[in-house]
Order: structure tokens, then sequence, then C-alpha cells
């Protein structure tokens, strides 16, 4: 199923989820690259809420741009395959090796606003985050690492933890909380 497809079948969770989905329609049928950083308004990412076989505890990083400890992810830099870019940013910013994915369809979506900033000493202009969440289940006796050049800690947090710990409000209010509710919901169909 390609990426329209995928965002077309999504059924959205809210208000936020219902109004990103269309905008996020709206900008495949626009724009010919929203697959890659060459499009500079917005692109495609893929995020992951990684939690515990519990489901008491969330991994997070602190990362340096934002300066704040925020969910993995990253850009899918002409990747289609977002569970693979998801899994790929698990890795690559938390080391964790043991993780599955809970669900083969999109946890949530939604169009994040992206400050301007400086990256590896190259400025990066606003633009818009169109992004796809995955849920994971990692094993917590994994060992944790520091990716220097994107956060500066990770670490394992209650799911209420996790959301005190961003310093982003919209993050904390409109992301974090329903990624938590979504969770439950997701552990109640079991």
């Amino acid at each position: 199923m390609n990426l329209k497809q995928q965002i077309q079948n999504y059924k959205p969770y809210n208000k936020q989820e219902e109004k990103d989905k269309e905008q996020m329609l709206k900008y495949i049928d626009t724009f010919t690259d929203v697959l890659t950083r060459e499009n500079t308004k917005c692109h495609f990412t893929a995020s992951n809420w990684i939690v515990n076989k519990e489901r008491t505890k969330v991994i997070m990083a602190y990362h340096n741009i934002y300066q704040s400890y925020s969910w993995l992810g990253g850009h899918n830099d002409g990747d289609q395959d977002f569970k693979h870019v998801a899994y790929r940013e698990v890795k690559e910013e938390s080391g964790v090796e043991h993780v599955k994915l809970l669900s083969d369809d999109i946890f949530s979506l939604e169009i994040l606003t992206v400050n301007g900033h400086i990256k590896h000493g190259v400025y990066v202009p606003a633009h818009l985050h169109l992004n796809l969440t995955y849920v994971f289940e990692a094993d917590r006796n994994d060992p944790v690492f520091v990716k220097e050049d994107e956060n500066s800690a990770v670490n394992w947090f209650t799911k209420q933890e996790a959301i005190e710990k961003s310093s982003e409000e919209w993050f904390r209010t409109h992301i974090y909380n329903k990624l938590n509710e979504k969770l439950e919901l997701l552990d109640q169909k079991k």
C-alpha cells in the first residue's frame, strides 16, 4: 500500500489528527518531493512511542536542537517504508537492540512545526514535519547510548514523567498525552 493509501485508510483519533490527515493528503498531491528534505516547506518523518513490556515506561531522548526530552524519530530521506525508518531511528538514537513493532498500522499522525535552527553548521529554515508515529515495545534491560550529534541523554520514564520532562508545551498537551491515551486503548484491544 502506498503512502497516500495508508494515510487515507488511517482513522483519526481526534480533531488534530483529522485536520492534519487532510493537510497531509493535500501536501502529497501538491509536492512530488515530500519524502525528502529537498522539500524545504514540508517533508515526512517517522517517530516512535517506545514502551516497555508492562507499558509503564517510555524511552525519551534529550534532543540538543530542541533543548527538551522528546520521542525518537527522524527523516525519511526518500525511504517509503515508514516502519523501517522508525525502527532505524530507535536503534540510531537510543542503541536499543531488542524492539518489536506492536502494530503494523500507523499509531498516530501529526503535523509538527520546526523552527529555523543550525544543524552541523548549516542553517535549516523553519518548516513542517509531516509525521507518522509507530508504537514499539523495547527491552528495558537493553543498554542505551547517547547519539552525541543529536542528543545528550536517553532515559526511561514513566508515561507521566515523559510528558513532564518535555519543555515543549504543544508536545506535552497535544502529542504525548494523546499517545499515552492511545496506548491505553491499544492495550484494551488485546
